[in-house]
């Protein structure tokens, strides 16, 4: 036997690691990012080249609409009846449970309102031109009893088949609830719908390997129809998330500290500097829960009962950023399409992306699919909805940075505020934050 040769501990050889597949090796293994900015560079090139000829190759983005609206209705009721079976027994946190639960939903639906409000501001969907997204008018304004009634599916499964994504995220709260009021014999099926919320998670990062070659397809159409003018309203976007990332950190996450704690918000904003710089490096907020734990104990000074309860658990829902940016990016869909918004329909959007975005599930890119969800229950046609989530996929990674820092300041915001409740909360080490 060669001794050069690997071997196991009883003397057999190690079997030979097999070698990566060149889909591997040349797509896979490659950074997403990596892959979609050469195919945009290419698709502006095609784009100008070939002007409204370039339509041609549109039928590319096309394949990744489709895909991308086949995944919507299910990853929505997955996602939500999930979320609400791992919410289901505010207990695990204690006496402070419900209202633990309250406060991220309240900072979310503050988050969603600042991004509409943003995006009426701004309006950065204004005037964009959108390859196969003609503007339209909205269907009949239905009055708030026709709304209200509407939400409850007649038929859940049509509900679901059809996109009526209202009906859906309801009978996905009243079906999780169900499933948890078996208790111990409902476990199964709870299990299930976590499984399955993990299932659809599994595909969207399928599908998202196929975003370069939708990514070509649609911006490709879109610069030979409209031009590079057409990455204007992107860069007044990028701008909407920059700021309204800007104020959630420094003024609002703060002002609910001092506000709520009396507390004061320079010292907790200066304590939880490491954190956000990791938020924004990595992307994640499981990536960021380590270094969150750590400030919030050695700059914060809460307990470890309440970090240990509550910053995993807003690991998970903490969606601040995430809630501002889908509550932004569904009234750019709107403006972009010609369509103008209600009272309640731009109420509706404040709270589908509130729901939306605190079951959101970790997965890069993910909250554009959630978009789609939100503009359906405004009438935006779903083929529409899914035309823009391909138009601005190219630029997602970067704005998905700057949306990842306010997810995570919200949740050592509300772990703050919690342990004030509790009364788990040293507030001389709170004071004598260390200089960054």
């Amino acid at each position: 036997m060669n001794d050069a040769e690997p071997h196991t501990e009883d003397g057999g050889r190690q079997p030979e690691a097999s070698p990566k597949s060149a889909l591997h090796r040349y797509w896979i293994d490659i950074p997403l990012w990596k892959r979609i900015l050469p195919a945009l560079g290419l698709a502006i090139i095609v784009g100008l080249a070939f002007g409204e000829a370039a339509v041609n190759v549109k039928w590319l983005g096309d394949i990744f609409v489709r895909l991308t609206r086949m995944l919507v209705a299910p990853l929505v009721f997955f996602s939500i009846a999930s979320g609400v079976i791992a919410l289901g027994d505010p207990r695990k946190l204690g006496s402070l449970g419900a209202r633990t639960v309250s406060l991220f939903v309240l900072t979310a639906g503050l988050a969603a309102t600042l991004g509409l409000a943003i995006a009426l501001l701004l309006q950065p969907g204004v005037g964009v031109a959108i390859a196969g997204a003609e503007p339209m008018a909205i269907r009949s304004s239905m009055t708030l009893s026709e709304q209200l009634l509407g939400i409850i599916p007649i038929n859940p499964v049509m509900a679901i088949a059809e996109g009526d994504m209202l009906a859906t995220i309801f009978f996905a709260i009243l079906f999780a609830v169900g499933v948890l009021a078996l208790g111990a014999r409902g476990r199964p099926l709870a299990d299930t719908l976590v499984l399955g919320a993990e299932v659809m998670m599994h595909l969207v990062r399928v599908v998202i390997e196929t975003a370069p070659i939708g990514v070509f397809g649609l911006v490709a159409a879109a610069v030979g129809v409209g031009g590079v003018g057409v990455f204007m309203n992107i860069s007044l976007l990028a701008l909407g998330v920059a700021g309204g990332c800007v104020i959630l950190t420094v003024v609002v996450q703060p002002g609910i500290v001092q506000a709520l704690t009396g507390l004061p918000a320079t010292k907790f904003l200066r304590g939880t500097v490491d954190a956000m710089l990791v938020a924004f490096s990595t992307s994640s907020s499981s990536a960021s829960l380590p270094v969150e734990m750590s400030v919030a104990e050695r700059n914060l000074g809460i307990a470890k009962p309440v970090l240990s309860s509550v910053l995993p658990l807003g690991a998970s829902i903490a969606r601040d950023g995430t809630a501002m940016y889908v509550a932004m990016l569904s009234i750019f869909g709107a403006q972009a399409l010609g369509v103008t918004l209600e009272p309640l329909q731009m109420a509706l959007v404040i709270a589908v992306s509130t729901i939306i975005a605190l079951s959101s599930p970790p997965v890069p890119s993910s909250a554009l699919f959630m978009m789609a969800a939100v503009l359906s229950v405004v009438g935006i046609d779903d083929a529409q909805s899914a035309m823009i989530v391909g138009f601005i996929l190219p630029f997602d990674r970067f704005l998905d940075m700057m949306r990842t820092v306010p997810n995570v300041g919200t949740n050592l915001t509300n772990a703050t505020v919690v342990a004030h409740w509790s009364g788990d909360i040293d507030r001389e080490v709170f004071h004598h934050v260390p200089e960054v």
